[in-house]
């Protein structure tokens, strides 16, 4: 019986930022062919936004050489209960049928997932995870959040919250969120929550980096060693909870909390120390596609690591 030929289509992948939005086309063979960027221009308001994205698909469209499937990495989410857009810092798009509308304008299916899916993806096929069958992504930036990645595919779960590790609680009577509940990973792990402890117990108001630099110069105090020790150990419990429930292949760390080298080593040893094993050996691994991460993933959504003809569309 003959087999029956096997198309592989080209993707575009459209990662919205709040001040730029960001194109590519990717061949059969996941080469870059066209990558362009634009101007978000929120406050021209909603439909604007959905204007300029699709003008901007139909533009990558002409460059592909045949049907493309399409994919954004957007901030927020779509509500399984509404179909809305919710959680978006873009915030002329919350509460808005943003899919729908998108899709309506350009005549085809797109694909839509929040910018911490879109990382995890983008790593499992492109990136630090590659190789990986079931992956962790983390962002530790402004906001924490995490994206699960199952056999080179998005898991969203039931209520598509897959990966909401940012508002899982780490102290039950703990700082305030806003998201209204008490405790959240967020409010700990977070840069600004980083930067705010150290306020707290140091008096001095300074970036991240500059905290890291002064407690790798030897010259830390008490209370910058107790610092570090209080976010090891957030650190430590809260990735070991995610590990010890999903048990991933591997973990990889973005945004800017990301950078901070004692992650790597002190922390790894630290999470190690709390899964539930009698040994642990989860790689944690550091991004390698670092803004890229969006729009890559974005372009992967609704493949797995292998087409349906079995080729690897990672090589």
């Amino acid at each position: 019986m003959p087999t029956r030929p096997h198309l592989i289509m080209q993707r575009i992948g459209i990662d919205l930022g709040g001040t730029k939005i960001e194109g590519i086309l990717l061949g059969e063979d996941s080469e870059v062919v066209v990558r362009r960027r634009i101007p978000t221009l929120q406050e021209e308001g909603y439909e604007a936004i959905v204007g300029r994205i699709s003008g901007l698909i139909r533009d990558l469209q002409k460059a592909s050489t045949g049907g493309c499937r399409i994919g954004i990495c957007t901030p927020g989410s779509i509500s399984p209960r509404s179909g809305f857009l919710r959680n978006s810092n873009t915030v002329c798009l919350n509460g808005m049928p943003f899919k729908d509308d998108l899709e309506a304008s350009l005549g085809v299916e797109v694909k839509m997932e929040n910018d911490a899916n879109c990382f995890a993806l983008a790593e499992a096929h492109f990136g630090a995870a590659r190789g990986f069958q079931n992956v962790f992504g983390v962002i530790m930036g402004t906001g924490v959040g995490g994206g699960i990645v199952l056999d080179g595919k998005v898991h969203q779960g039931r209520l598509l919250i897959g990966g909401e590790w940012g508002h899982s609680t780490l102290h039950p009577q703990g700082n305030l969120c806003f998201c209204g509940r008490r405790g959240c990973v967020e409010t700990y792990l977070s840069g600004p929550a980083l930067q705010r402890r150290w306020n707290e117990l140091t008096a001095e108001r300074l970036g991240l980096p500059e905290i890291v630099s002064r407690l790798d110069s030897g010259l830390a105090t008490g209370a910058a060693r107790r610092w570090k020790a209080e976010f090891l150990t957030n650190f430590g419990l809260a990735l070991s909870n995610v590990i010890n429930i999903l048990d991933p292949d591997a973990v990889v760390l973005g945004g800017g909390v990301s950078n901070i080298r004692f992650l790597y080593d002190e922390g790894l040893r630290e999470v190690h120390r709390n899964v539930f094993s009698d040994f642990a050996d989860t790689p944690i691994l550091r991004h390698q596609l670092g803004d890229s991460s969006g729009v890559f993933g974005a372009a992967c959504l609704g493949h797995g690591l292998r087409e349906e003809a079995g080729q690897d569309v990672s090589e």
